[in-house]
């Protein structure tokens, strides 16, 4: 019987580094070093053995774009030549200020997705993430599109953002944007981790207004996040990092060649579980002592969430937001569980009554009434499933 392949996520880190000034950012460091092209070698050579399985390189920061168009001229063709076995993609988050015409040339001979970022219009997303901002982002945005790229934008959503929730979908709507959002989070790294933070309940409500504006609206936008939860319910399996066991699945590269859990542990040494120059096998980085830590909070949600419905396709969300909210120390699960229960709820409330009052109708037989108007959801069921 041939053995089922299952694909794995490597995100290098070139840099750090970021020009940027985002208010409420964990993941920028002054200083920080560029990737040498030594290193992109030494992630060949780790990963030629590591596993037989089909892998996804996203490029992420800091601002990747700032290695510059050399290294990607050179780092492209050696992770695609050389690790073809298996059978690299490529992404890349960027806010496309570093957007040249001789990169865009570069990342499109490849075909390479990339995700931005922008928190609707220019004043409120220029208050968060610095003046100028939005301009210099739109800029590099009509680049990469004549190019041939596809662009998808981040909307993070902070305690201040969200009292412009409408606005903001608004915007995105009538630019014809595809919107996902991300909530702000606490960061182990600053000296006021809850400034910006979106409180777990307002994430909640967030959700289910902009299921109910999405449903609305569903022939002239798209938000990722409502259709990766309704896969999430509807296949009963997670389908994004943030519900799956990515320990043993997802894996950083920081600008020197250290191995992190994922992205947003990149620069703290207490997270590194490997080095590439090693060549370390699976098995070496589930017993680091990173490795381990990683592994101990999915024993945590094993027991902690093992009653819970959700458990097959949220897997206690995502460790990172687990750890961020106790000062890295393993105490409860993703924080925002409970806006993710509130979604995931929802979407499984509206799915049974839909079904149920077709079954109903099928039988001849009068369906309940609904007490509350609401969109229905089996229009995107059907287009999740036609996709």
């Amino acid at each position: 019987m041939m053995k089922q392949k299952r694909p794995f996520h490597v995100m290098i880190i070139p840099t750090l580094g970021c020009p940027s000034k985002c208010a409420y950012c964990w993941s920028s460091e002054a200083g920080s070093p560029i990737m040498s092209i030594k290193t992109v070698e030494d992630i060949v050579a780790w990963l030629k053995d590591f596993r037989n399985d089909p892998v996804t390189f996203t490029f992420h920061g800091g601002e990747p774009l700032l290695a510059g168009a050399d290294f990607y001229r050179q780092a492209l063709p050696m992770l695609s030549t050389k690790l073809e076995h298996i059978e690299p993609n490529f992404a890349l988050q960027t806010n496309l200020w570093k957007l040249t015409p001789e990169l865009a040339e570069v990342l499109s001979e490849y075909n390479i997705p990339i995700g931005s970022s922008l928190d609707g219009p220019q004043k409120l997303n220029d208050l968060q993430r610095s003046e100028g901002y939005y301009e210099r982002t739109m800029k590099g945005y009509e680049l990469a599109k004549s190019h041939g790229l596809q662009v998808q934008f981040i909307c993070t959503f902070t305690s201040y953002s969200v009292q412009f929730k409408e606005q903001i979908f608004n915007h995105f709507l009538e630019n014809g944007l595809t919107l996902k959002l991300h909530p702000a989070l606490p960061s182990l790294r600053s000296d006021e981790p809850d400034k910006w933070a979106l409180s777990p309940e307002k994430h909640g409500d967030l959700l289910v207004y902009l299921m109910d504006k999405y449903l609305d609206n569903l022939s002239r936008i798209e938000v990722r996040n409502i259709n990766d939860y309704c896969r999430c319910v509807l296949t009963a399996r997670g389908t994004v990092c943030t519900f799956v066991d990515c320990m043993e699945n997802t894996f950083a590269v920081g600008p020197d060649g250290s191995i992190y859990p994922c992205y947003r542990f990149v620069g703290m040494p207490e997270y590194v579980m490997g080095h590439v120059l090693d060549r370390p096998s699976q098995k070496d980085l589930a017993e680091s002592a990173a490795g381990l830590r990683m592994r101990r909070f999915k024993d945590y949600v094993d027991e902690e969430c093992k009653g819970c419905k959700h458990i097959r396709y949220c897997r206690g969300g995502c460790p990172y937001n687990a750890v961020a909210s106790t000062e890295g120390e393993i105490k409860g699960v993703d924080p925002h569980c409970l806006a993710y229960k509130r979604i995931f709820d929802e979407i499984a409330d509206r799915f049974n009554q839909e079904m149920m009052g077709s079954f109903s109708l099928e039988r001849g037989v009068a369906a309940n009434p609904v007490t509350c108007e609401r969109p229905a959801i089996m229009p995107l069921v059907r287009k999740l499933a036609s996709n």
